[in-house]
């Protein structure tokens, strides 16, 4: 199966990057690092070159990647993230979703591949709130951002994958853009 990607999106998709390689050149300086102070700090981990290519959004980032770049900063992966008032936050102009809640005896029965993404960061997320007995997770606007970067998709579409996999709880409320 051959997934066409419209001209439309591989603008929208350059243009995050350039909105993400923005963040990072901007928590980098505010941090009053070089390129090259990065690669030292780091003892070479983080190589100048490719730090700057993720500054120029000429090189993607993988999530991993990115929360790891977070984590060496001192900043939460939100922090590298465009700003949600950026053309680029969502990948469209629909309306924010007002309340996304996990049912996560849902989530614990997925049995779609993909769905492993989602039972590590709805882990995740639960150890960083100490809820992990919880049968039901309230995700933030920020996560569910994260959620999408992960799953390399727009908010909306990872919303409507949500309700295809039938994992919101009944609390979740979904602003309808139409």
């Amino acid at each position: 199966m051959t997934t066409r990607v419209s001209e439309d999106e591989v603008v929208a998709a350059d243009g995050y990057a350039k909105a993400l390689g923005a963040r990072l050149r901007a928590v980098r300086a505010q941090q009053h690092l070089s390129l090259q102070g990065v690669e030292r700090k780091s003892d070479g981990r983080w190589k100048a070159v490719v730090v700057g290519s993720y500054e120029r959004g000429d090189r993607a980032v993988s999530v991993q990647r990115l929360a790891e770049l977070a984590d060496f900063y001192g900043v939460p992966v939100s922090e590298l993230l465009p700003p949600d008032d950026s053309p680029f936050s969502s990948g469209s102009t629909a309306p924010p979703l007002s309340r996304i809640v996990l049912n996560l005896d849902n989530v614990a029965t997925l049995t779609d591949g993909h769905a492993d993404i989602l039972r590590r960061f709805v882990s995740s997320i639960q150890r960083q709130r100490g809820n992990l007995g919880a049968r039901s997770l309230p995700v933030r606007h920020e996560d569910l951002s994260t959620l999408a970067l992960m799953y390399d998709t727009s908010i909306e579409a990872l919303t409507e994958r949500l309700v295809r996999w039938q994992v919101l709880a009944p609390e979740s409320v979904i602003i309808d853009s139409e």
